[in-house]
């Protein structure tokens, strides 16, 4: 059954939108980012952060994604920050164990759990860096087997 009502007016309204995917500023920053991957901007302006820390290491939390301790990044904000962090680890599609088509890990990155990990600006404005891990070591053995085989 659809909840598809007509208000009046000669068009019939048949639940369609005019949007259309990647015309947002947002689907096209990430859209620009997917391509420039790896590119260099020579001179983008970016500051560092670090990631540090913050949960007891008794917390469960770290049960489900494994920290890596106090790291620092060269990114565009602290959000970005946490992304080019988690961008460092194994993901579950860069492998053959994946579990399920078209799933990924990068959503359960410690990285992105607030509760887990703090990020701080420590520098601002620097044009002499590339986006990416600064210092400190990001393990790629994030991903550990369920049962042996």
């Amino acid at each position: 059954m659809s909840n598809v009502s007509r208000a009046g007016g000669e068009d019939p309204n048949n639940a369609t939108s005019q949007v259309r995917f990647g015309r947002s500023v947002e689907s096209k920053a990430q859209i620009d980012d997917a391509a420039a991957a790896g590119a260099d901007f020579g001179g983008e302006t970016l500051n560092l952060y670090r990631l540090e820390p913050i949960a007891a290491p008794t917390d469960p939390r770290w049960a489900n994604s494994p920290g890596h301790g106090t790291v620092v990044v060269a990114a565009r904000s602290s959000g970005d920050a946490r992304i080019v962090a988690t961008s460092r680890e194994l993901d579950f599609m860069e492998i053959d164990s994946a579990p399920a088509e078209g799933v990924t890990t990068t959503n359960a990155s410690s990285f992105r759990d607030d509760k887990l990990y703090s990020v701080t600006e420590i520098d601002h404005g620097r044009t002499d860096l590339e986006r990416g891990l600064v210092d400190g070591k990001i393990s790629v053995d994030t991903i550990r087997p369920t049962q042996d085989d």
